[in-house]
């Protein structure tokens, strides 16, 4: 059965090396977050280092999941001292898991609080799209899907939990989302 593959990406006000409280805070509680999604049901995995750091995103090994990639509209650092971003790279068994993960619990709390510590953006800051059972799906196919979410809106390989496709195309919905739930407040 394929599963649901999720790329984040956004652009930080400052960067991770940043001594500032903000950062640390951000810093701090992204870390709370991971280990609260890593147990909600309908987990898989998501790309971890394998001798990560702060800010040791692009020069880190990803192993399966590939080399560290970003968006081509993403124009600040990527060294250890200047990168400002953040993103994930996950694996689900379903739209409604993921989408529950997300929007529930502490990664709402954090979504809510996300301008403290995001630019705000024109671009999409997430793309979803199926992999086949066994598949690891890697930085450049979520950055290839995310800028292609961008170029064209949701299709079949690159859309969003509130404009959603199932895994043989056919647009589906997700309970609870739709194009006004697409602004998270």
């Amino acid at each position: 059965m394929p599963h649901l593959a999720l790329y984040t990406f956004g652009v930080l006000k400052s960067p991770l090396a940043d001594p500032a409280p903000l950062t640390h805070e951000f810093y701090d509680l992204g870390e709370a977050v991971y280990r609260k999604i890593s147990q909600h049901p309908g987990y898989l995995a998501r790309a971890e280092a394998a001798d990560g750091d702060r800010g040791m995103l692009f020069e880190a090994d990803w192993g399966a999941w590939g080399e560290f990639a970003v968006p081509t509209w993403y124009g600040k650092g990527r060294t250890v001292e200047t990168t400002a971003l953040a993103a994930t790279l996950s694996l689900w068994t379903d739209l409604r898991p993921a989408f529950d993960a997300v929007y529930t619990g502490l990664h709402r709390e954090a979504l809510n609080r996300r301008y403290d510590w995001f630019e705000r953006a024109e671009h999409p800051n997430y793309v979803c799209w199926w992999v086949a059972d066994g598949a690891i799906p890697t930085w450049q196919d979520g950055v290839s899907k995310l800028e292609h979410l961008h170029d064209h809106g949701s299709v079949p390989h690159a859309f969003t939990f509130h404009h959603s496709f199932a895994p043989d195309g056919t647009p589906t919905r997700v309970k609870g989302t739709g194009p006004k739930s697409d602004q998270v407040r």
